[in-house]
């Protein structure tokens, strides 16, 4: 079983590209939708089957309406970090 969405949250000991590439195998392995947060950058890197990766930068919240209804993350707690 495989859950439909997963969630990153990089720390200072993080390396991003090894972050990357574990989000791919996610979506390798059949989850609809992952967000890879990056608060070093403020970015959110967003994966999702069929799609190209897409960057925010510094977005105030995040949200799916297709695989999160009712559902928005606010970030602006993990940015004041």
């Amino acid at each position: 079983m495989v859950p439909d969405f997963v969630i990153e949250l990089r720390s200072h000991s993080d390396r991003l590209k090894q972050l990357q590439a574990k989000m791919q195998s996610y979506l390798d392995n059949g989850v609809r939708l992952g967000w890879l947060i990056d608060p070093q950058t403020f970015r959110v890197h967003i994966y999702q089957p069929g799609r190209a990766i897409e960057i925010l930068e510094a977005p105030e919240t995040v949200s799916n309406a297709q695989i999160l209804p009712d559902f928005l993350l606010d970030l602006k707690p993990i940015w004041k970090q």
